[in-house]
């Protein structure tokens, strides 16, 4: 492609050097730079592309796309293009270089502080269930047919994720539902395109520090970009900030909840618990009229299943294919429930602070239990009064606490564990320290009793500990399966 088509849909002036010339590549990493490439200078956190400059011009680059002043070799032709924001242009450039995937897909973005994951496979279960070939990028993986790939961020940078909506279009997917993080949204990386669809789940204070949000209010302001770059917005109506995140939206607007008023509305919640498996039911109303159960529990699993019931009535799905794609979703390591008695519930959740795991194990309490049990540790080389925050809150909800080790990273697990208990000393509840993950698991199992509820918490989709900063394999669901099968 010649360098102008790359340079659509951004404002930008040409410091020097032609606009029609050849370019060979997109390349936005100073250590792939390579003859004739269009160059992106990106300013990180540790690096700034920008004083890689004269680097490229040695490479032979074509072109350098800058937003701050830079040094030219004088025997250089490089064509050099300023923009004010070279995250903003390098969105675009991406969408020019991957064909503009996104104008072939319909497209779902879901952005808010939890459910989000939930979310995206229930939407890309009902959908798949009506007959759409459907794509998912999020916090887990990416999903493009039958291929997984392990995902690096929640939202991937801006020519990552334009690469996959291309392999997506040209693997014949009709659909993409994608998590939109406030760290993607700030960074530009899902500029280039439109969503069709624009979601809102909910909103707390989270990811709030350096080198992510100075405070609430910006948290909350890179969430309400995506409803200034979505044709149809669905948001949750009951959240207390929901006027704040869609102040100035340019889309059409729809809203779901509990409350009267909602376009979607859940009502007649029931709690349901069976054989090993715990769930809830609910009734839709308002734009549609539809009966719903969910495999996994409480209030906030009503509030996901509404959310993608109102996603997917836009494609109009019927009743039925809601029902029966809700039967079948799982997600990994969100509230996954692994059946291997009818006598208790056994359950792995991603719950990785004190805000998580209070949300869960409340929700579980209305289950009424015999027991409800936590087993949990706290990640290494990161705050302190996370672990100390951990311990109080299970201390305070759970019948019986198994403080275990988690990632331990650079610390000693037995150090992490004596915050925990620092914490859960604060309360009344019933604890026991046991620092091999597999021999807490196997405790938890092998002392469990009829009606317990047991959470294995912290470690989620992930399938590996780390410790001294190597990544040793360790999957919570094959750990349980050892265990059942040593104990035949």
């Amino acid at each position: 492609m010649m360098l102008r088509e790359y340079l659509e849909g951004f404002e930008y002036s040409p410091v020097r050097g032609s606009l029609d010339r050849q370019i060979s590549e997109v390349v936005y990493d100073s250590r792939k730079l390579t003859k004739d490439c269009l160059f992106v200078c990106i300013e990180g956190a540790n690096f700034d592309g920008h004083s890689a400059v004269a680097e490229a011009a040695g490479a032979g680059a074509a072109c350098v796309v800058v937003s701050k002043d830079v040094d030219i070799p004088d025997d250089s032709d490089m064509t050099v293009i300023r923009t004010d924001n070279t995250r903003l242009a390098m969105a675009h450039i991406a969408a020019s270089d991957n064909g503009h995937p996104a104008d072939k897909l319909t497209t779902i973005g879901i952005t808010g502080t939890k459910g989000k994951t939930t979310v995206t496979y229930m939407t890309k279960g009902i959908l798949e269930q009506a007959g759409h070939k459907v794509g998912l990028i999020g916090t887990i993986e990416v999903i493009i047919g039958d291929e997984h790939i392990p995902a690096k961020n929640t939202t991937p940078d801006s020519y990552e994720l334009q690469a996959y909506m291309k392999r997506m279009v040209d693997a014949g997917i009709d659909t993409v539902v994608m998590e939109v993080s406030s760290q993607g949204l700030m960074l530009h990386r899902t500029q280039g395109f439109i969503f069709d669809y624009g979601i809102f789940t909910n909103i707390e204070p989270d990811h709030i520090g350096p080198n992510e949000h100075r405070d609430f209010d910006d948290y909350m302001h890179c969430k309400s970009l995506l409803f200034k770059q979505c044709r149809v917005g669905i948001v949750n109506g009951d959240d207390a900030h929901v006027s704040d995140v869609t102040k100035d939206h340019t889309c059409e607007l729809f809203t779901y909840g509990l409350n009267e008023g909602n376009d979607y509305r859940a009502t007649d919640m029931r709690l349901t618990r069976g054989e090993g498996h715990i769930g809830v039911d609910f009734h839709v109303s308002g734009k549609v009229e539809m009966d719903v159960d969910v495999s996994t529990p409480g209030r906030f699993s009503v509030y996901n299943a509404l959310t993608a019931v109102a996603i997917c009535d836009q494609f109009g799905v019927t009743e039925a294919e809601v029902r029966r794609a809700l039967k079948k979703v799982t997600v990994k390591g969100r509230i996954e429930l692994i059946h291997i008695s009818d006598d208790y519930t056994l359950m792995i959740d991603y719950a990785h602070n004190a805000m998580a795991l209070k949300s869960l194990l409340g929700t579980l309490k209305e289950y009424n239990p015999h027991r409800l049990v936590s087993l949990f540790g706290c990640g290494g080389n990161r705050d302190r009064n996370r672990r100390f925050e951990m311990g109080e809150v299970s201390g305070t909800l759970a019948d019986l606490t198994i403080i275990t080790s988690d990632n331990p990273r650079f610390e000693e697990p037995l150090d992490i564990i004596a915050d925990i208990v620092t914490g859960i000393e604060k309360t009344t509840g019933n604890y026991i320290t046991i620092a091999d993950r597999k021999e807490a698991i196997r405790y938890a199992i092998t002392h469990a009793e009829p009606g317990d509820i047991i959470v294995l918490a912290g470690k989620g989709h992930e399938d590996y500990q780390e410790i001294k900063g190597v990544k040793y394999p360790m999957d919570e669901r094959v750990l349980i399966d050892e265990i059942v099968k040593e104990s035949l």
